[in-house]
């Protein structure tokens, strides 16, 4: 009996919209960068990239670089979210959106965990099914008035 193999992607390419983006956050020095490949989970955009910023001054300076970066590579953004308070700000690059976060803010949504793909192992099923509790279920009344 054989098993076919699922075929192996090819290594997904970076756009040059995204070298863009990852270049100016280096230049800036944002920190933590991730890069999510997010093609198979959302119409809206093909790629994620989460960083976060040492201060509200910093992920507001690190937004702006990109904007201006795009700017002058002749690209414009679709929208630009939180640069008032920067805690958050958010830059829809159309195919790419981008998150600068503060620390804390970045690890109260944690985004990432909600856009990354889940692991494509299936789970096994057990044999036996589990309780929720160690207590036997309770019976309807009228399957007592029954017995009784």
């Amino acid at each position: 009996m054989t098993t076919l193999a699922r075929p192996r992607r090819a290594p997904r390419r970076k756009s040059v919209l995204e070298k863009l983006v990852l270049a100016a956050l280096d230049e800036m020095k944002a920190v933590n960068v991730k890069l999510l490949d997010v093609r198979e989970l959302t119409d809206i955009a093909d790629a994620m990239i989460v960083a976060s910023g040492t201060s509200d001054r910093h992920v507001r300076a690190i937004a702006q670089r990109v904007l201006e970066k795009a700017r002058e590579a002749g690209l414009r953004a679709l929208g630009v979210e939180g640069q008032r308070e920067a805690e958050w700000v958010l830059v829809d690059l159309q195919d790419v959106l981008l998150h600068v976060m503060l620390p804390r803010v970045r690890e109260f949504y944690s985004i990432e965990q909600l856009w990354e793909a889940p692991s494509r192992t299936p789970r096994r099923a057990s044999s036996t099914p589990r309780r929720a509790s160690s207590t036997p279920p309770r019976r309807r009344a009228s399957a007592r008035a029954a017995v009784q």
